[in-house]
């Protein structure tokens, strides 16, 4: 991607800390409430809509925090600093990680939808009726606990170089 050669800002300050915050505060809630959904599936149910929402904003907030960041890394390259060079490093990792966990959570959503539908059909019919969805989303639930934890942990570990980075006075140009 092409950046512009002006520094995005936002009503002054560069744009990169304040957009930080958006996948600071939201990815590590949309883990949260993926790994509510996948424990409680009654909570899945009722909030289905409102974490694909929040997981959706956090997933596509990395792109911005990202370009964002690479701006302003541009502008502070000739710091030699090695912190910002190990924020730059593990931000530009950041996106797999948010896309996996934002992949697993639709799938949980999906599968969970399904399972339920299944169960539903279960307690109906005096037949018995396959479990598949409900395996499913057993394995799901699992896989989105992994990734939450992993993108929140990488969340975390880039959100504490950059903030060392600034705290440590080395960030200013």
């Amino acid at each position: 991607m092409a950046l512009a050669d002006d520094l995005v800002t936002i009503f002054g300050p560069p744009a990169h800390p304040l957009l930080v915050h958006a996948v600071v505060v939201l990815l590590p809630l949309a883990a949260l409430g993926a790994v509510a959904a996948a424990v409680v599936p009654r909570w899945r149910q009722k909030y289905s809509w409102p974490l694909a929402g929040v997981t959706l904003m956090g997933v596509g907030s990395v792109p911005l925090a990202q370009a964002s960041g690479d701006q302003l890394y541009a502008r502070m390259a000739d710091l030699g600093n090695p912190q910002i060079d190990r924020h730059a490093e593990l931000g530009n990792d950041l996106l797999p990680f948010a896309l996996g966990f934002g992949v697993v959570v639709v799938a949980l959503l999906v599968a969970g939808r399904l399972a339920d539908r299944e169960r539903s059909a279960a307690t109906e019919s005096t037949t018995p009726v396959p479990r598949t969805w409900r395996r499913i989303a057993v394995v799901v639930s699992v896989l989105v606990i992994a990734a939450g934890v992993a993108t929140t942990v990488q969340v975390v570990r880039i959100g504490h170089s950059g903030s060392s980075a600034v705290w440590n006075g080395v960030a200013t140009p």
